[in-house]
């Protein structure tokens, strides 16, 4: 799963608007037009074939957007004494898969039961621990990277839960 797919998905389930995307990606510190964020969500199957208009989303606009996505929904954040107010930093040494679960629970402000019951909308039965294990720092020992088809699970809950 690509992280141009990630994004398609992502904003099909929380029903985010082209003008919306832009300020998204514009709150998490990088300038696009309209137009190529609509590039970025060019729909291909096999990226040897994609049009030339067809803009690839590293995991550093990745991080970007959702960083975007994290302020859009909840706010930015109030700045504590000293440190400079603006965008969260972007790191892209994370795994896609485990920053979307952890910044998309972020966002939308979401408790653990609650992303237990979107996993389980999605088609999958997870634990606690097993997702406690998912949303761990990448140098924690139990930390366990997490796989396209989870997060395939993840985006369908989200879909039944916001567009349903």
């Amino acid at each position: 799963m690509t992280n141009n797919d990630i994004l398609i998905r992502l904003r099909y389930a929380l029903d985010i608007k082209n003008v919306d995307m832009v300020e998204i990606f514009k709150l998490g510190g990088l300038d696009y037009s309209k137009e190529e964020v609509l590039n970025m969500l060019i729909k291909i199957n096999d990226e040897e074939e994609a049009p030339e208009e067809y803009i690839k989303c590293n995991n550093k606009m990745l991080e970007a957007f959702l960083n975007g996505l994290i302020t859009f929904k909840r706010g930015p954040q109030k700045s504590k004494d000293g440190q400079p107010e603006g965008p969260l930093p972007v790191t892209g040494k994370e795994s896609p898969n485990n920053m979307l679960l952890k910044k998309v629970k972020i966002a939308l402000a979401l408790t653990t039961e609650d992303m237990l019951e979107i996993l389980y909308d999605g088609g999958i039965k997870v634990t606690k621990g097993e997702l406690g294990a998912l949303l761990r720092n990448p140098s924690h020992r139990n930390y366990k990277e997490c796989g396209d088809s989870f997060v395939r699970n993840f985006l369908r809950g989200l879909t039944y839960k916001y567009r349903e």
